[in-house]
Protein backbone atom coordinates (compact mmCIF):
# COMPACT_ATOMS: atom_id res chain seq x y z
CA UNK A 1 0.00 0.00 0.00
CA UNK A 2 1.74 3.65 -1.09
CA UNK A 3 2.13 5.85 1.24
CA UNK A 4 -1.06 8.06 -0.12
CA UNK A 5 -3.60 5.19 -0.14
CA UNK A 6 -2.42 4.41 3.51
CA UNK A 7 -3.34 8.16 4.55
CA UNK A 8 -6.79 7.86 2.87
CA UNK A 9 -7.67 4.57 4.63
CA UNK A 10 -6.79 6.72 7.67
CA UNK A 11 -8.83 9.34 6.97
CA UNK A 12 -11.85 7.65 5.94
CA UNK A 13 -11.62 5.51 9.37
CA UNK A 14 -11.32 8.78 11.26
CA UNK A 15 -14.46 9.56 9.50
CA UNK A 16 -16.11 6.70 10.19
CA UNK A 17 -14.51 6.48 14.04
CA UNK A 18 -15.80 9.92 14.84
CA UNK A 19 -18.79 9.53 13.11
CA UNK A 20 -19.83 6.47 15.22
CA UNK A 21 -18.96 8.10 18.43
CA UNK A 22 -20.54 11.50 17.71
CA UNK A 23 -24.34 9.32 16.70
CA UNK A 24 -23.30 7.69 20.53
CA UNK A 25 -22.68 10.54 22.47
CA UNK A 26 -25.42 13.49 20.64
CA UNK A 27 -27.90 10.82 18.88
CA UNK A 28 -29.47 11.48 15.59
CA UNK A 29 -29.68 15.34 16.06
CA UNK A 30 -26.30 16.19 16.69
CA UNK A 31 -25.44 13.40 13.58
CA UNK A 32 -24.21 16.46 11.14
CA UNK A 33 -21.94 17.19 8.89
CA UNK A 34 -20.12 20.09 10.97
CA UNK A 35 -19.87 17.87 13.80
CA UNK A 36 -18.58 15.13 12.33
CA UNK A 37 -15.89 17.55 10.40
CA UNK A 38 -15.23 19.29 13.64
CA UNK A 39 -15.10 15.79 16.09
CA UNK A 40 -12.91 14.14 13.54
CA UNK A 41 -10.60 17.17 12.17
CA UNK A 42 -11.20 16.29 8.81
CA UNK A 43 -12.34 18.82 6.01
CA UNK A 44 -15.25 18.73 4.97
CA UNK A 45 -13.63 18.50 1.42
CA UNK A 46 -12.12 15.89 2.85
CA UNK A 47 -15.39 13.83 3.51
CA UNK A 48 -17.00 14.52 -0.03
CA UNK A 49 -14.15 12.86 -1.68
CA UNK A 50 -14.08 9.83 0.47
CA UNK A 51 -17.91 9.33 0.55
CA UNK A 52 -19.09 11.39 -1.90
CA UNK A 53 -21.38 13.59 0.61
CA UNK A 54 -22.86 13.05 3.97
CA UNK A 55 -25.17 10.68 3.10
CA UNK A 56 -22.54 8.71 1.61
CA UNK A 57 -20.49 8.81 4.86
CA UNK A 58 -23.97 7.47 7.12
CA UNK A 59 -24.24 4.69 4.44
CA UNK A 60 -20.61 3.35 4.68
CA UNK A 61 -21.46 3.53 8.52
CA UNK A 62 -24.42 1.71 8.28
CA UNK A 63 -23.16 -0.82 5.82
CA UNK A 64 -19.82 -1.45 8.42
CA UNK A 65 -22.32 -1.69 11.35
CA UNK A 66 -24.28 -3.76 9.76
CA UNK A 67 -21.35 -5.65 8.99
CA UNK A 68 -20.05 -6.53 12.44
CA UNK A 69 -23.15 -7.53 13.40
CA UNK A 70 -23.77 -10.36 11.03
CA UNK A 71 -20.16 -11.34 11.41
CA UNK A 72 -20.99 -11.88 15.11
CA UNK A 73 -23.90 -14.17 14.42
CA UNK A 74 -21.56 -16.24 11.41
CA UNK A 75 -18.56 -16.14 14.25
CA UNK A 76 -21.50 -17.79 16.65
CA UNK A 77 -22.60 -20.11 14.07
CA UNK A 78 -19.30 -20.91 13.07
CA UNK A 79 -18.45 -22.42 16.55
CA UNK A 80 -21.22 -24.56 16.70
CA UNK A 81 -19.31 -28.28 16.89
CA UNK A 82 -19.45 -30.02 13.64
CA UNK A 83 -20.95 -33.53 13.30
CA UNK A 84 -20.99 -36.21 11.30
CA UNK A 85 -22.67 -34.77 8.58
CA UNK A 86 -26.18 -32.99 8.57
CA UNK A 87 -27.77 -36.55 8.73
CA UNK A 88 -31.13 -36.38 10.22
CA UNK A 89 -31.33 -38.35 13.39
CA UNK A 90 -31.31 -36.70 16.99
CA UNK A 91 -27.77 -35.47 17.01
CA UNK A 92 -28.32 -33.18 14.04
CA UNK A 93 -31.52 -32.00 15.03
CA UNK A 94 -29.19 -30.94 17.94
CA UNK A 95 -27.01 -29.33 15.74
CA UNK A 96 -29.50 -27.39 13.92
CA UNK A 97 -31.16 -26.25 17.05
CA UNK A 98 -27.65 -25.28 18.56
CA UNK A 99 -27.30 -23.05 15.33
CA UNK A 100 -30.76 -21.24 15.86
CA UNK A 101 -29.03 -20.56 19.55
CA UNK A 102 -25.96 -19.21 17.86
CA UNK A 103 -27.82 -16.72 16.24
CA UNK A 104 -29.73 -15.39 18.79
CA UNK A 105 -26.64 -15.35 21.28
CA UNK A 106 -24.46 -14.04 18.60
CA UNK A 107 -26.75 -10.85 17.65
CA UNK A 108 -27.66 -10.30 21.24
CA UNK A 109 -24.23 -10.31 22.04
CA UNK A 110 -23.01 -7.59 19.59
CA UNK A 111 -25.67 -5.29 20.61
CA UNK A 112 -24.92 -5.62 24.26
CA UNK A 113 -21.07 -5.57 23.34
CA UNK A 114 -21.16 -2.65 20.74
CA UNK A 115 -24.30 -0.90 21.72
CA UNK A 116 -23.42 2.11 19.65
CA UNK A 117 -23.12 0.23 15.87
CA UNK A 118 -25.77 -1.84 16.90
CA UNK A 119 -28.19 1.14 17.69
CA UNK A 120 -27.05 2.75 14.81
CA UNK A 121 -28.21 -0.14 12.54
CA UNK A 122 -31.83 0.23 13.86
CA UNK A 123 -32.15 3.35 14.05
CA UNK A 124 -31.28 3.94 10.08
CA UNK A 125 -32.72 0.93 8.63
CA UNK A 126 -34.99 3.00 6.86
CA UNK A 127 -33.27 6.37 6.90
CA UNK A 128 -33.38 8.92 3.80
CA UNK A 129 -29.94 8.20 2.85
CA UNK A 130 -30.12 3.84 2.20
CA UNK A 131 -31.65 3.56 -0.79
CA UNK A 132 -29.18 5.78 -2.99
CA UNK A 133 -26.91 3.13 -1.40
CA UNK A 134 -28.20 -0.03 -1.94
CA UNK A 135 -25.67 -1.00 -3.76
CA UNK A 136 -23.34 -0.85 -1.23
CA UNK A 137 -25.13 -1.75 2.21
CA UNK A 138 -25.93 -5.04 -0.34
CA UNK A 139 -22.46 -5.94 -0.94
CA UNK A 140 -21.81 -5.90 2.55
CA UNK A 141 -25.06 -7.69 3.67
CA UNK A 142 -25.87 -10.37 1.21
CA UNK A 143 -22.91 -12.93 1.21
CA UNK A 144 -22.96 -12.82 5.15
CA UNK A 145 -26.70 -12.74 5.33
CA UNK A 146 -26.43 -15.80 2.66
CA UNK A 147 -24.15 -17.20 5.04
CA UNK A 148 -26.25 -17.79 8.07
CA UNK A 149 -29.38 -19.07 6.05
CA UNK A 150 -26.95 -21.55 4.08
CA UNK A 151 -25.55 -23.09 7.55
CA UNK A 152 -29.70 -23.87 7.88
CA UNK A 153 -30.58 -24.90 4.29
CA UNK A 154 -28.75 -29.11 4.61
CA UNK A 155 -31.08 -29.82 7.63
CA UNK A 156 -34.18 -27.92 5.65
CA UNK A 157 -33.11 -30.28 2.64
CA UNK A 158 -32.83 -33.33 5.75
CA UNK A 159 -36.34 -32.64 6.44
CA UNK A 160 -35.34 -31.24 10.32
CA UNK A 161 -36.22 -27.29 9.22
CA UNK A 162 -39.58 -26.10 7.10
CA UNK A 163 -38.59 -25.06 3.90
CA UNK A 164 -39.65 -21.51 3.12
CA UNK A 165 -38.63 -18.57 1.06
CA UNK A 166 -35.09 -17.10 2.14
CA UNK A 167 -36.85 -14.17 3.37
CA UNK A 168 -39.18 -15.78 5.19
CA UNK A 169 -36.73 -18.14 7.17
CA UNK A 170 -34.97 -14.74 7.79
CA UNK A 171 -37.88 -12.87 9.23
CA UNK A 172 -38.75 -16.20 11.71
CA UNK A 173 -34.70 -16.50 12.72
CA UNK A 174 -33.60 -13.24 12.48
CA UNK A 175 -37.21 -11.34 13.30
CA UNK A 176 -37.34 -11.56 16.96
CA UNK A 177 -34.08 -11.17 18.07
CA UNK A 178 -33.88 -7.71 15.84
CA UNK A 179 -37.15 -6.88 17.39
CA UNK A 180 -35.57 -7.48 21.23
CA UNK A 181 -32.30 -5.54 20.44
CA UNK A 182 -34.09 -2.88 19.15
CA UNK A 183 -36.75 -2.50 21.71
CA UNK A 184 -33.53 -3.07 24.29
CA UNK A 185 -31.63 0.01 22.47
CA UNK A 186 -34.55 2.52 22.89
CA UNK A 187 -34.75 1.49 26.81
CA UNK A 188 -38.04 -0.79 26.78
CA UNK A 189 -39.06 -1.61 29.76
CA UNK A 190 -38.97 -5.71 30.74
CA UNK A 191 -36.51 -6.10 28.41
CA UNK A 192 -33.42 -8.54 29.84
CA UNK A 193 -30.84 -9.66 27.08
CA UNK A 194 -29.74 -12.58 29.56
CA UNK A 195 -33.12 -13.86 29.54
CA UNK A 196 -34.08 -13.51 25.60
CA UNK A 197 -30.69 -15.42 24.78
CA UNK A 198 -32.15 -18.04 27.74
CA UNK A 199 -35.76 -18.11 25.90
CA UNK A 200 -35.53 -17.35 22.38
CA UNK A 201 -33.65 -19.64 21.17
CA UNK A 202 -36.13 -22.86 21.92
CA UNK A 203 -39.33 -20.55 20.26
CA UNK A 204 -37.66 -19.60 17.75
CA UNK A 205 -36.56 -23.48 16.73
CA UNK A 206 -40.07 -24.33 17.13
CA UNK A 207 -41.09 -22.06 15.07
CA UNK A 208 -38.45 -23.50 12.23
CA UNK A 209 -38.47 -27.45 13.35
CA UNK A 210 -40.50 -29.71 10.29
CA UNK A 211 -43.70 -31.23 11.90
CA UNK A 212 -42.60 -34.69 13.10
CA UNK A 213 -44.48 -37.32 11.30
CA UNK A 214 -46.96 -38.88 13.43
Amino acid sequence: MSPRHRRGEETRERLLAAALDLYEREGADGFTMTAVTGTSGVSVGSLYHHFGSFDGLAAALYARCLSGLLDAVIAALDAVPPGEGTGSGEDAEARAAAGIEAVVTGYLGFTRAHRAAAHFVHASAYAAFLPAHAALVAREKEPRLAGILGWLRPYAEAGLVVELPDALTEMLVVGPVAETARRWLAGAPGIDLDEACRLLPERIWRSLRAAVPP
